[in-house]
């Protein structure tokens, strides 16, 4: 008689490596490299073959990739996805909040534009350094979650953007001041990375590694004991736990991961203004991981993929309502600049109301239900 062998219909982890696995299975992992695979020779072939655009049949499959519009968008979703990564790990996976990310998203740009300049560092060095400095400003102004936390944490992350923000215009010799700071294209090996298609390449390379580090990160003692300060810190500190350490150390990671986001931002524009790093992009860096999900790695990315294609879909329908007859009226005429300001903030009411969880969760939702399908059970 055959035997049949059965599948688990569920979910079933019986280690704590199974739990904490990066991957829930290994086809996913594998369709994860793929992905990435096909992306990296999808980008090379524009690179190696300048004229593919040319070509009828080639040219529209490798459209995408030496398009400067979609290039830059995602070139933009990989430097705000690693400091929207920075701060899911202060906010989502430490319960403390901020409101001056923009802030050390600035102080990256502009040290590792400084330290190019007037030293020589090469940039790749520059933009390493210029987190490792972020970092240390980031304990310096993390140092008040030691003793407060909550809203008058919130007040005092708000009292440093602005502090940091009126810095970048009075320390000329750093920032440049109101004229602001050239940076240097990326160079690396003998390659400047001058280009959208070479940009995005070296971008995509370090976002994948810092996402690793930090899914990594959450996996150690470390990152369980982050959780354990979100969660419960009075059980946390009666588990020995020492709440100083892990609140200032997460700003400082924190800081970290937005210095090396905010000087991949400042190499890719090559020119770094103060004018970049208001309030209102610090509420963009919270509402990406209110939108993504709060305490997740993955959701951090989801969000910023959100944030950075929200305008541009805002742009396409605004476009699509001034052509009708109704955008001829008052009233859609004055508005119409202001949808896609308006987008944002309500995205987020909309999240918080519909999808607290935020895309994260609705993706592990989606995964679960085609995992079981077609048992409810």
């Amino acid at each position: 008689m055959a035997t049949m062998s059965l599948r688990p219909c569920g979910d079933f982890r019986t280690t704590y490596r199974q739990d904490t696995a990066i991957f829930d299975t290994r086809n996913s992992r594998w369709a994860m490299i793929l992905f990435l695979a096909a992306v990296y020779v999808l980008v090379l072939i524009p690179i190696l073959a300048p004229g593919i655009e040319e070509t009828p049949v080639l040219g529209s499959l490798f459209w995408p990739f030496y398009n400067a519009q979609y290039l830059s968008l995602a070139i933009q979703v990989c430097y705000w996805g690693i400091a929207a990564l920075g701060l899911n790990i202060l906010v989502g996976f430490t319960g403390q909040i901020s409101l001056g990310h923009a802030a050390f998203f600035g102080i990256g740009a502009f040290a590792s534009a400084y330290l190019n300049n007037t030293y020589g560092i090469p940039v790749v060095v520059s933009i390493l350094l210029a987190g490792i400095v972020t970092a240390i400003v980031g304990l310096f102004f993390g140092s008040p979650a030691a003793r407060i936390k909550g809203l008058y944490l919130a007040i005092a992350t708000l009292a440093a953007q602005f502090i940091i923000e009126d810095l970048f215009i009075r320390l000329e010799w750093f920032t440049g001041g109101s004229s602001g700071s050239l940076a240097n294209p990326i160079a690396l090996f003998g390659v400047t990375f001058d280009t959208d298609q070479k940009f995005f390449l070296f971008a995509l390379t370090l976002t994948i590694i810092l996402y690793v580090l930090a899914a990594n990160l959450m996996r150690t003692r470390d990152g369980r004991a982050f959780v354990a300060v979100r969660d419960h810190y009075l059980s946390a500190e009666v588990m020995g736990i020492n709440l100083t350490k892990y609140r200032i150390l997460s700003f400082g990671i924190s800081a970290f991961y937005a210095g090396i986001g905010g000087a991949l931002y400042g190499h890719y524009l090559g020119f770094v203004s103060a004018e970049g790093f208001t309030i209102l992009l610090s509420i963009q860096f919270l509402g990406i991981i209110i939108i993504g999900g709060l305490g997740s790695v993955m959701g951090a990315m989801l969000g910023t993929i959100f944030m950075v294609l929200l305008p541009v879909v805002m742009a396409g329908g605004v476009d699509v309502i001034a052509a009708t007859e109704w955008g001829n009226t008052p009233m859609i005429t004055n508005g119409l600049a202001f949808f896609k300001e308006m987008a944002i903030g309500a995205a987020i009411i909309l999240f918080l109301i519909f999808e607290p969880d935020g895309l994260a969760h609705r993706w592990r939702l989606i995964k679960a239900y085609w995992k079981l399908y077609p048992f409810s059970y």
